[in-house]
């Protein structure tokens, strides 16, 4: 009975000396590691209770860090205790853990297309400047085709001649009817209609408003019943005008046409100027010779600067140095005058000639050739077949 504190006291004296035994060991490694693990033994050396481990058993649970305590046979309430995990060693590197992932974007909202902003309306294009890069073509007469041959002879002059053809009024005789427009006009110089700028002579208002001239050229004689209007042909801005007077209002200073005459040149301030109508200011002819019911235009084109009249009436041809409007010669600033009514109908004479008149002929039909530069002119009178008189020449513009 009492050998069994005499064991049990051995054992207890073994367990110690095993335990100091280990504690000796983990002073004397040199290791870190190695002198946990031998305190780790003593100190179970000791605690344990007597439940006969041996020194190796409690050795191999003491060196195993994660080793837990075994659960007691009888149940418990508290829950099992679980040792804590011995840190590494300084030269041991634990593995980091892996960055959490980042969390992902959101997909990003569709940028809205910008509305582009409305053009703003452009602004009214003004009327264009005449062209200054090329020469252009004016040609024609007055005075033009009745029943005999004279219109046919000077249609074949135009045929052979490119550009822009004017008319200077009294286009189909007698009365300017529309029979006569499709009898004598329209096979004759009318297969040139489609580039031909008119104006209206007194023949043509035999015919009540001129009607028929008005429906025969349409729109290219301007505004029905006005008869002026203007166009710019090359470098040059051309002007017809009416001195059918009294049929239009008048042409004196302050009348409709006159104003009208005076803002068109305002409006058009181009080096060379050229202005077309039936009745001339000067004339030497013998029949009906210069009129002075158009003084007031020539005075207005005259202080405009313009450079060149044509006319036709008196069924010949003349040429005047540069005038006033008063008949006075004056080549920095005067307009030359050309009468041009050798158009085909018939010939009128001349008396004796007025002042400032350079060149005449009176039984040639032919037409004028205006060669229009940027600041210049050449004229040529071209005459029917078989006829010699010429005249040419050529004008800087003011």
């Amino acid at each position: 009975m009492q050998e069994v504190p005499v064991v049990r006291q051995l054992i207890d004296r073994w367990r110690r000396f095993w335990a100091l035994s280990w504690l000796w060991k983990g002073l004397a490694l040199g290791s870190a590691a190695a002198t946990l693990i031998a305190l780790a033994v003593g100190v179970a050396v000791l605690a344990s209770g007597g439940d006969g481990d041996s020194p190796a058993a409690l050795g191999q649970r003491a060196a195993s860090p994660t080793a837990t305590t075994t659960p007691p046979s009888t149940p418990s309430l508290t829950p099992t205790a679980t040792a804590s995990p011995q840190p590494p060693a300084a030269s041991e590197k634990t593995p980091a853990s892996p960055a959490p992932p980042a969390p992902a974007r959101a997909a990003a909202a569709p940028k809205p297309t910008p509305t582009p902003a409305p053009a703003p309306a452009p602004a009214p294009t003004p009327a264009p400047p005449p062209a200054g890069g090329s020469d252009a073509v004016l040609v024609g007469a007055g005075d033009i085709a009745g029943s005999g041959p004279g219109a046919q002879a000077t249609a074949k002059l135009l045929d052979g001649i490119a550009g822009t053809v004017f008319t200077a009024g009294d286009n189909a005789y007698d009365d300017g009817t529309a029979s006569e427009f499709a009898d004598y006009y329209n096979p004759t110089w009318g297969r040139h209609k489609a580039r031909t700028r008119p104006a209206a002579g007194n023949h043509d208002y035999h015919t009540e408003g001129a009607t028929g001239y008005y429906n025969y050229f349409g729109a290219a004689a301007g505004v029905a019943g006005r008869g002026y209007y203007s166009y710019n042909l090359g470098a040059w801005h051309v002007i017809v005008l009416n001195s059918n007077c009294s049929e239009v209002g008048g042409c004196n200073a302050g009348s409709v046409q006159e104003k009208w005459l005076r803002a068109d040149l305002a409006a058009y301030p181009t080096a060379c100027t050229a202005a077309i109508w039936h009745h001339p200011r000067y004339s030497s002819g013998s029949t009906h010779g210069g009129s002075s019911s158009v003084s007031a235009l020539y005075q207005a084109l005259y202080d405009a600067n313009a450079d060149l009249i044509i006319a036709g009436h008196e069924h010949n041809y003349e040429r005047f140095a540069p005038q006033d409007a008063n008949g006075n010669l004056n080549a920095a600033r005067g307009i030359r005058q050309f009468v041009v009514g050798s158009g085909g109908k018939s010939h009128y004479g001349f008396g004796t000639p007025i002042a400032n008149s350079e060149k005449r002929n009176s039984d040639t039909y032919g037409v004028i050739k205006l060669t229009l530069h940027s600041s210049s002119y050449d004229w040529k009178f071209v005459p029917e077949a078989g006829k010699t008189f010429t005249d040419s020449g050529s004008q800087t513009c003011h």
